[in-house]
């Protein structure tokens, strides 16, 4: 017996680090892999809107460290996104999915700039929707995008894709002992200084009432399991008592 996917429209956040895990640049095969799981919440009657970082290529904030202008290390950093979009959209057609990419910054032979209402369209008609460039302004992460992009188009959730099953109160990498959290409030994820994602991007969430589900996406069905209403990850929302 089929079940109701719990969300009907979610927006998924994927760092551009998943798409190279054994270092810098893309892994074609994991590329394919992520397309995959995407698939198979898309064939269940999802809508799904996709922000992917481009950290795999180009990290903005370091390269500011280096001396170069933190503007124009951000732009380059919105064009390495671009890319890493343009990669997953040929993935995803290639199985059968139907995608657009919508760029911040217009570039019109490569993509068509990010219009709220078109997005919305498309993800009505059932294509997956990749909104490239960040917000199109320097000094905000993709994160930030990410939360900027699902108020925008009415998402039920935003689902952020991690290395790691959850978030911790410490590097579980570094750190066996570190707890996770089944659930957290904005409120909390903010003054423990957590860093799943930055305080903008929760910020944002938080004052348009948009819950966060951290996940692991490397774990497979992850994804599917979150859309049929499993338990899964950490969910951040209002929902939740302060107890921390």
């Amino acid at each position: 017996m089929s079940v109701e996917p719990k969300y009907r429209r979610i927006l998924l956040k994927l760092s551009g680090e998943a798409l190279g895990p054994q270092g810098p640049g893309i892994d074609a095969e994991t590329v394919r892999r992520i397309a995959g799981e995407v698939k198979r919440v898309h064939d269940l009657g999802v809508e799904v809107a996709m922000v992917i970082g481009g950290g795999n290529m180009w990290r903005g904030a370091d390269a500011a460290a280096t001396g170069i202008d933190r503007g124009t290390a951000d732009y380059v950093g919105m064009l390495a996104t671009v890319m890493n979009s343009l990669v997953m959209q040929d993935a995803m057609e290639k199985i059968g999915i139907a995608t657009r990419v919508q760029t911040a910054i217009e570039m019109p032979p490569v993509a068509e700039p990010f219009i709220r209402r078109r997005a919305v369209r498309h993800l009505e008609k059932g294509r997956v929707v990749i909104l490239a460039a960040g917000s199109g302004n320097p000094f905000f992460t993709t994160d930030t995008a990410a939360a900027l992009r699902a108020v925008e188009l009415n998402a039920h959730v935003l689902l952020k894709a991690t290395k790691v099953d959850g978030i911790y109160d410490d590097d579980p990498m570094r750190n066996p002992q570190a707890h996770r959290f089944d659930e957290l409030s904005y409120m909390q994820a903010l003054n423990m200084g957590l860093k799943v994602m930055d305080s903008t991007a929760i910020s944002l969430c938080k004052d348009n009432a948009m819950p966060i589900l951290v996940f692991n996406l490397h774990q497979p069905g992850a994804l599917e399991a979150i859309i049929r209403g499993e338990k899964c990850g950490t969910l951040v929302s209002t929902d939740v008592e302060e107890t921390v």
